[in-house]
């Protein structure tokens, strides 16, 4: 059995946030940009669970850091709307 592929609207739905694309460009656009020198896992609107559960994520290069990655990005950009 082959498992799903990660992307952005699975990885909200494992952190317990609405997934579809439209509630995803909504959160990034309304917590963009964090400071440059923040961990996307430090960010203040993440639960203690949500944090804990990015920074494993990214310090074990697990399955889902590609996709954090990408999060990590789009929450640094600054907004362009």
């Amino acid at each position: 059995m082959e498992l799903p592929n990660k992307d952005l609207g699975t990885l909200f739905e494992q952190l317990g946030l609405p997934s579809d694309p439209a509630s995803i460009d909504a959160f990034i656009a309304s917590h963009r940009p964090i400071p440059n020198h923040m961990k996307v896992s430090e960010a203040p609107f993440w639960s203690e669970a949500q944090g804990s559960f990015l920074k494993e994520q990214l310090m074990d290069d697990a399955e889902w850091a590609p996709v954090v990655d990408e999060l990590n990005v789009r929450l640094h950009e600054q907004g362009e709307e």
